[in-house]
């Protein structure tokens, strides 16, 4: 870094290498400038994208994948307007994720300044923190509560405008740095009293459940909740799709939910993934507990469940987990029948899909995605990413992986490619399988130039039917197989685009060739692509009888 030059721009990078940041997505701009020139010396790595709601993307892929704050930087105006919407899906995902956008001039404001817009009202509904940073000497307290307000609390994006008088002017002598405590959470402790109440609430049920949301469903998160339920003896479910109580990923859940009597929201919001927590979804007699960060959400349980809620406890999940498992450290030795219930329903798959005969031309979707559930299988680490109506469900209903990054709640669509390059960031040399559809495939089909350029390995699988499918199923559903509009498309050939791009492609409508293509893939070592024709069938609907 330029001694000479210790402006609002260099503070910041300096507080970038304070809290730890490694990995900045953006794309450039010139409101941006002062921050490219201050981070060229640093060991900062700008990864630079062909879309600032790609940069958003892999932010929050990032995110979610490393447990760290994801850091986008856009320019202002346009590059601001084009990066908002892809916090809604990292909102909806519980993904810490900190926008950083170039703003105007604070002295030009008013004056009809280059792209001068009221960023910061725009990306408030988004947002639970959005401001535009006022003085040099704010910058890096700005930068610090920007992190600390996205990782504390229930994690989600904020936003935080950087004008370019502020990065440009000099920085006081004197000013004062942050520490790395600076960007830590903000911890919501509850008294162990409460919460020791929560659980005798639910040990006098006879089919209690934990549901808990897209916070706790990394990697890590995934086996603290497998440490809760082992130490409760009561099963604990996370839920992260649009799809809810049907996600096709939980089997026949919806059959065992029916039946719970007593059910912990952990920082499970109830909404339209729980049919609002009404029958059928739930038995009118199910009783509820709460435990989460946000009074708000607490009262908003209340106003739709009245007297069902009985108890409530505002912390935030990590920690709320952290006290349950102290506290009740000395049970739960043996698994309980009703756990076997549960787990049996989540595993059950129907046994049609073992069944389906080698086929060529249109595959079914189980025959364009099970087989690769072998590579998943390959590595401890591996990664799925699952985007896309109808296809995403059929993957998340046929593949796991020990990570995994879906749209989530959101339930937007094209986030797999950004997903998958930053994936083949935050976990090197590790198989990682996209799946999408064609339609999915349009909204950033350029980043496989992004991919290439920084040499990010990944197979991007695309389920091609030729058609926006989860809209031609409504319409078929609603209003009649002779009333569908606007969802046809061409069976292009995808692999061909990403072969321009300098990636790797094949064509596959043999059932037989699904996995040989996919590890041929994986052999090139590039961004790859299979197009995989499909039959276009509706997502599934999993039932046991």
């Amino acid at each position: 870094m330029n001694p000479i030059n210790k402006n609002g721009a260099n503070a910041l990078v300096k507080a970038f290498e304070i809290a730890g940041i490694s990995k900045i997505f953006t794309l450039s701009g010139n409101h941006i400038m002062p921050i490219y020139d201050a981070i060229f010396d640093s060991k900062i790595d700008l990864i630079h994208t062909r879309h600032e709601g790609a940069a958003v993307h892999m932010a929050d892929a990032w995110a979610r994948l490393t447990g760290e704050a994801g850091i986008a930087l856009v320019t202002g105006g346009p590059g601001h307007a084009n990066a908002i919407s892809a916090l809604y899906t990292a909102a909806m995902a519980e993904s810490p994720v900190v926008l950083l956008s170039g703003h105007a001039p604070l002295n030009q404001l008013g004056k009809g300044a280059f792209q001068e817009m009221q960023q910061a009202d725009i990306a408030a509904p988004l947002t639970k923190a959005s401001w535009v940073c006022q003085r040099t000497e704010d910058i890096v307290s700005d930068i610090a509560k920007a992190i600390r307000i996205a990782k504390s609390g229930r994690p989600g994006p904020v936003h935080l405008s950087l004008p370019t008088d502020v990065l440009e002017s000099a920085l006081a002598e004197g000013a004062v740095m942050p520490t790395p405590a600076s960007f830590d959470r903000e911890p919501i402790h509850a008294a162990d009293a409460d919460l020791s109440k929560i659980i005798s609430r639910l040990k006098q049920s006879s089919k209690p459940l934990i549901l808990t949301g897209p916070q706790m469903l990394s990697k890590n998160g995934k086996a603290l909740l497998a440490k809760l339920e082992k130490t409760l003896g009561i099963p604990v479910i996370g839920m992260e799709s649009p799809r809810g109580i049907g996600d096709p990923s939980l089997g026949a859940f919806s059959e065992v939910l029916s039946q719970a009597d007593c059910v912990l929201l952990l920082g499970k919001k109830v909404d339209f993934t729980l049919k609002f927590a009404q029958s059928p979804g739930f038995t009118k007699e199910c009783l509820f507990l709460q435990i989460d960060p946000d009074p708000a959400e607490i009262q908003r349980t209340k106003n739709a469940l009245g007297a069902r809620l009985l108890d409530s406890v505002v912390s935030d999940i990590p920690s709320a987990i952290d006290q349950l498992l102290n506290l009740n450290s000395d049970i739960g030795k043996t698994t309980s029948q009703w756990q076997k219930e549960v787990s049996e329903a989540i595993q059950f798959q129907p046994t049609a899909w073992a069944n389906i005969p080698p086929n060529q031309g249109k595959l079914h979707p189980i025959q364009a995605l099970a087989p690769l559930q072998a590579i998943l299988d390959s590595h401890p680490d591996s990664v799925l990413i699952s985007d896309g109506g109808e296809i995403g469900q059929w993957a998340q209903a046929c593949l796991k992986a020990p990570n995994r990054v879906i749209n989530g709640v959101a339930g937007s669509i094209g986030a797999g490619l950004p997903f998958a390059s930053a994936a083949s960031i935050a976990k090197p040399n590790v198989p990682i399988i996209a799946v999408m559809g064609d339609g999915t495939f349009g909204f950033h089909s350029a980043e496989i130039d992004t991919a290439v350029r920084y040499k990010l390995p990944f197979t991007l699988i695309v389920g091609n039917d030729a058609k926006w499918n989860a809209e031609y199923q409504i319409q078929v559903r609603d209003y009649g197989q002779d009333r569908t509009l606007g969802c046809e498309l061409l069976p292009s050939r995808y692999e061909k685009v990403c072969e321009a791009f300098g990636g790797y492609g094949e064509f596959v409508d043999d059932s037989n060739e699904v996995l040989p293509a996919a590890k041929r893939a994986m052999a090139s070592k590039l961004p790859s692509c299979i197009n995989i024709m499909i039959d276009g069938l509706a997502a599934p609907n999993i039932k046991r009888s």
